[in-house]
């Protein structure tokens, strides 16, 4: 057994799709979440600091420092290259959600982990910071005003060390020294910001006036000391202050942990039940009637009495909606184990006509001693035909299904797992031989079970590889949205530009078993094949503060990239392309720009789990979507029908052993084709 077998959360917990999150706001703002803004000092009026004229202000800032605090678990994912910077926030002032920070203004500091939830930052301040100036004093007449900051985190994911357009615009709403109300268009509600003044004549918010803005013309303003200030705006009158080396603590805010973990099972259930039958975004499509269901669960919460009945009444609850984003973990999972550890050493496929095909048999396994051989045949597995066998296996261990196609294919797997020691009898017809009965029991087995979730790759494989295929056309396989982000976008700008510099005529991408991962980053792929700006979807989630769903401010879209490929282009996908993976290949259908071409649609998984990641008594983690995409005219995206097929490939036996590739030479056939129109 591997040794990673032993801990089985660790896969249980990578199984689950990651983020599609696509904001317009920032990098990491995502999702609702009710956010403690930072302790700060008791406010006093704004005023200048008393210093003896000519003479410097020993408190005048110099070097901010501070700690990051982080629950979410797709924060690694994206933590490539990462640095504090002195964060120009007239994007903030004017509310230009399209508003990319000047070059010149970009002051970066380091960062170190501290332990697995904890980072520090340190940042040295410019003596004369070179951002942009904002009038902010609502006098009527033009000022040279003030430059205003937060401190925020962030990553390097396209080009050189500082941000560009694809890396975010506007203004960061998590990991910062400010916090947002992000059910309020993601003003300003707290936190401090750093404010730089040319001299001692401008002036600045001492509040948020009466409509509980910030820079708006209601504000009541006062004077403002030359230099750095900090300003504190968790009350009111603000509290400005100085101080040569602060220490600033930056907020996670969006799409932070729901930590439910110190509650009873009831109360954590209730809380869980209250917030999902809010937030769920697809309660209509899928059917779902909340009351019914909390009649089902709500009693049995009452009656839990330890953490493997907790753990059961969950994964019952979360599994009976059918959403592939809704998934499951636990710190010490002896359920499942207890469940499915038990195993037979084959995995199986089935193809299109309904045989059942062992694609690998393990040595030294109930099913190698059973002389099952690669290849073989099942037709009857305890009695019944085998289809009807896989009809009837519950496959809900890991995560739930938004499709028939994944749900099936998820049933095939589980077919031959079970608890240790289970008997079954199977009539199973090796290559070339007749069909026989055989007997087999189950051991503890878990290489057949992670190999068929988890495909072992015979080499080290890169996020994003491409080359050139006998027929001239070019393939890329892109594996992950969520690999280092920053290797991803440099190996496909990379391929993509050598496609462009050699003339190749034609292009396959090749997205099967793929995951999924950060939906900025498959829109930000997607730009490389549009020569204009297109509209793809909008957003929305449940504001609890209005008590409805509600539409983000800008509609998410598809930017033109530096390089444009215009050649054909094949999209290979499966059940196992999920979330960020189904928008990459969705917006390569648009306008017919792809030919999408597989054995069977996407997974249909398309809400965003941002804000749906929950800590639970017992080490239960939980996440569900929060955020519901639709169509420019307002028709769901994608969730509960997958991307669909252009080209559809059946699947045959000499797919499934590995001896041909009809997928990818249908879309080589599709790509030549058009090429030659």
């Amino acid at each position: 057994m591997r040794k990673h077998h032993a801990i089985i959360v660790i896969a249980i917990s990578a199984l689950v799709a990651l983020a599609c999150t696509c904001s317009n706001v920032s990098l990491f703002a995502q999702t609702p979440v009710a956010t403690t803004p930072t302790s700060l000092p008791t406010s006093t009026p704004l005023s200048a600091i008393p210093v003896k004229p000519g003479e410097a202000n020993p408190n005048e800032p110099v070097v901010v420092t501070g700690t990051i605090k982080f629950t979410s678990p797709f924060f690694l994912d994206y933590s490539q290259e990462p640095f504090v910077m002195l964060e120009d926030e007239a994007g903030f002032v004017h509310r230009d959600r399209e508003f990319e920070f000047p070059l010149q203004s970009q002051v970066i500091g380091s960062v170190k982990f501290i332990d697995d939830q904890t980072l520090s930052y340190s940042l040295a301040l410019p003596e004369i910071p070179q951002a942009t100036f904002v009038d902010v004093d609502n006098d009527g007449e033009t000022d040279k005003g003030v430059q205003v900051f937060q401190v925020a985190y962030w990553t390097n994911i396209w080009g050189d060390t500082f941000l560009e357009r694809r890396d975010g615009v506007g203004w960061s709403g998590s990991y910062c020294s400010v916090v947002v109300d992000q059910t309020n268009h993601y003003e300003f509600m707290g936190g401090t910001l750093i404010v730089w003044s040319p001299d001692d004549n401008q002036q600045f918010p001492t509040g948020y006036g009466d409509d509980k803005k910030l820079f708006t013309e209601d504000d009541p303003v006062g004077s403002i000391p030359a230099g750095y200030n900090l300003v504190n705006i968790d009350s009111e009158p603000f509290r400005v202050y100085k101080e040569s080396q602060p220490q600033l603590a930056l907020v996670e805010g969006p799409g932070a942990v729901h930590d439910y973990s110190d509650k009873d099972y009831e109360e954590a259930y209730k809380a869980l039940f209250d917030f999902m039958s809010k937030a769920y975004p697809f309660t209509a499509e899928k059917h779902i009637d909340w009351e019914a269901l909390n009649a089902e669960f709500g009693p049995r919460a009452a009656s839990v009495k330890n953490d493997e009945d907790f753990y059961r009444l969950i994964r019952e609850f979360a599994f009976s909606i059918p959403d592939n984003h809704i998934g499951f973990s636990a710190i010490n999972n002896q359920v499942v184990f207890d469940e499915e550890a038990g195993g037979f050493g084959i995995i199986l496929a089935e193809l299109s006509d309904g045989t059942v095909v062992v694609t690998k048999v393990y040595p030294n396994t109930a099913g190698d001693k059973a002389g099952i051989q690669q290849g073989a045949k099942i037709t009857e597995w305890n009695g019944k035909p085998v289809a009807e066998a896989i009809d009837a296996v519950n496959p809900y261990v890991f995560s739930s299904y938004s499709t028939d196609w994944a749900r099936r294919q998820g049933q095939v797997l589980f077919l031959t797992h079970g608890p240790i020691g289970t008997r079954v009898s199977a009539t199973v017809q090796n290559p070339g031989q007749q069909a026989k009965q055989i007997t087999m029991t189950s051991e503890q087995e878990l290489d057949s079970l992670f190999d068929a979730l988890y495909p072992p790759a015979e080499t080290v494989n890169l996020p994003v590889e491409g080359k050139i295929i006998d027929s001239g056309l070019g393939y890329i396989r892109i594996r992950s949205f969520a690999d280092d982000a920053n290797m991803t976008t440099r190996l496909w700008e990379r391929y993509i530009k050598q496609m462009v510099d050699n003339s190749v005529p034609g292009l396959i991408i090749d997205l099967r078993n793929n995951g999924g991962g950060f939906g900025s980053i498959a829109s930000d792929f997607a730009g490389f094949f549009f020569d204009e700006e297109i509209t793809v979807y909008k957003s929305s989630a449940y504001n609890e503060r209005t008590g409805k769903f509600e539409y983000e401010d800008d509609p998410s879209k598809i930017r033109p990239a530096p390089t444009y490929y215009e050649g054909p282009i094949a999209v290979l996908v499966s059940p196992d392309c999920v979330s960020a993976c189904e928008y990459f290949s969705y917006f390569l259908n648009l306008g017919d720009r792809a030919i999408v071409v597989g054995n069977y649609p996407t997974a249909g998984a398309a809400g965003s789990v941002g804000d749906g990641q929950f800590d639970l008594p017992g080490g239960v983690s939980i996440q569900f979507p929060t955020g519901r995409p639709e169509t420019p005219d307002g028709k769901v995206l994608i969730e509960g029908t997958g991307v669909p097929l252009d080209v559809t490939v059946p699947v045959t036996a000499d797919q499934v052993l590995g001896k041909a590739d009809p997928v990818l030479e249908a879309a080589i056939q599709a790509v030549l084709d058009k090429i030659r129109k």
